[in-house]
């Protein structure tokens, strides 16, 4: 078993060379809060949340995108960048930007991400290792083979036009409706499993033509289901009312909206990018495609994303049923229940305090995850009084992590957090590096029983492209922006 302070060669490569960060353009605000300096056209500076060695460690393209994102009409206080972000498409990965539709504020795409609504779901199992450990090559195995995984892999579930429509606005309940679990599950899912005000209309049909046979799988890239064994507990009171103990065994599930909100992300930037003119928006780059809020396409695309955060809601929701189905034959009496489920490419309308007021803003969270502080009216009863879970994913030889949301986060981050490690090279810079093999080789060794599909996919995942997730964590403690409760590491990882 993989123990705190264990490493494996995959984890740290020691010829990692990438454009960093340079000092020169930031003004440090404390030991955790680094300001880009805005460009004389720019009155809003972005801020990035890290310490110095994340910070040197952090590719250049996430100060030019957050200088960027703040160029764009709307803009509430200042964008932000979280410990773990990266650069993506338009906006950093890790970023985060809230929007007033009254002035003209705007939705963009790019600050959603393709994968929309990706997220985590972890469940509680009554599990502790020994039970686990004589059946974990079976059940790493069953799991693979039960469990659809990697580019294009189709599960068993065919949608036809009526289902298909029905998804889209139903998310969980859905799901739930259709025999895939409880309906204690929706008590744990972020806006209750059901993303209001999505249109199937707004979503093309080859959006839905690409996710008919997609529901229930966990496609490819950084997605996984994984067996997680609690070996650390920050945090006693807030950890006991999370249903959390040491020793205990969770299972973790991190997937999207697969095809479908791929292309929707696809077709609505380039419909952003055709009509900007129109809308009279200059951008600073075009992958920043966005519309206005209040636009017919602004509109269009929210209830189109809105049914991509009801698919990826869905799809979790299967997943779990099928991860039941088999946890009930291998622990006949095991019942698999929900501790939380929360997505971290959204756009989400929230109500925040702006000058003492309450103002309906839109924000952009992409790679960032909500983060609710205690007494939140969204959250669960169960866990009002401690804030929100947050789910941090890990990267197969790490570790994950459950933290909880906090009241300081409102003012800096509008109640964000990180939501992962966040990568520290390519994919295709890492399969250059790593074998797929190799990697699986060396996590055997450590305890770590992988599946998946694809030798490639697990090079381009090797933990050593990712940042330390450990210090990405310390910091979004030590910032504020939530509280670490328990450190989970894996066992068993399937792998798209």
């Amino acid at each position: 078993m993989l123990g705190k302070n264990s490493k494996i060669n995959c984890i740290r490569p020691v010829f990692n060379v990438a454009i960093n960060v340079d000092i020169k353009h930031l003004k440090q605000l404390s030991e955790f809060e680094w300001q880009v300096n805005p460009n004389s056209n720019r009155t809003l500076p972005g801020i990035i949340y890290a310490d110095l060695a994340l910070i040197r460690d952090m590719d250049d393209k996430v100060r030019q995108q957050l200088t960027n994102v703040t160029a764009l009409p709307g803009l509430v206080k200042t964008a932000w960048a979280m410990p773990d972000a990266h650069w993506g498409y338009g906006f950093p990965i890790g970023g985060v930007a809230a929007f007033d539709p009254e002035p003209g504020g705007v939705i963009s795409a790019g600050g959603v991400g393709f994968d929309i609504a990706c997220g985590v779901r972890t469940l509680h199992t009554g599990l502790t290792a020994k039970d686990i450990q004589p059946l974990k090559k079976q059940i790493a195995d069953q799991l693979a083979n039960l469990i659809p995984a990697g580019v294009g892999s189709r599960g068993k579930i065919h949608l036809d036009n009526r289902q298909m429509d029905k998804m889209l606005t139903g998310g969980a309940h859905w799901a739930v409706k259709n025999g895939y679990g409880k309906q204690v599950d929706l008590d744990f899912i972020e806006e209750n499993g059901q993303m209001t005000g999505a249109d199937p209309a707004a979503v093309s049909q080859k959006a839905k033509d690409r996710q008919r046979e997609e529901m229930g799988t966990l496609g490819s890239g950084n997605h996984y289901l994984e067996i997680q064994l609690v070996d650390e507990i920050y945090n006693q009171e807030i950890a006991t009312i999370f249903g959390i103990a040491m020793g205990d065994i969770k299972i973790s599930i991190h997937c999207g909206s697969r095809g479908l909100g791929h292309q929707i992300g696809t077709e609505f930037l380039r419909r952003m990018v055709t009509e900007a003119a129109r809308h009279k928006l200059n951008l600073p780059d075009r992958e920043l495609a966005c519309a206005p809020i209040k636009s017919d396409l602004g509109q269009e695309y929210l209830a189109a994303m809105n049914g991509g955060i009801n698919c990826a809601l869905a799809n979790r929701q299967i997943l779990t049923h099928l991860t039941r189905s088999l946890f009930s034959q291998l622990f006949p009496g095991t019942e698999l229940t929900l501790l939380y489920d929360v997505s971290h490419n959204t756009c989400k309308k929230e109500y925040h305090k702006i000058g003492g007021k309450e103002k309906l803003l839109y924000i952009h969270r992409k790679g960032a995850t909500r983060a609710f502080g205690p007494g939140h009216p969204d959250l669960p009863e169960r866990y009002r009084s401690v804030g929100q879970p947050v789910l941090i994913g890990g990267t197969m030889g790490t570790a994950s992590y459950i933290l909880a949301g906090t009241s300081e986060s409102e003012a800096r981050a509008f109640s964000s957090s990180c939501h992962g490690a966040g990568r520290v090279m390519s994919r295709t810079k890492a399969k250059k590096i790593w074998q797929g093999h190799q990697v699986i080789r060396e996590l055997a060794g450590a305890g770590i029983e992988v599946r998946s599909p694809s030798y490639r996919g697990v090079a381009e995942e090797a933990p050593g492209a990712y940042k330390d997730v450990n210090a990405v964590v310390d910091v979004t403690e030590r910032a504020g922006l939530s509280n670490k409760v328990a450190r989970l590491v894996p066992l068993i990882v399937i792998k798209g």
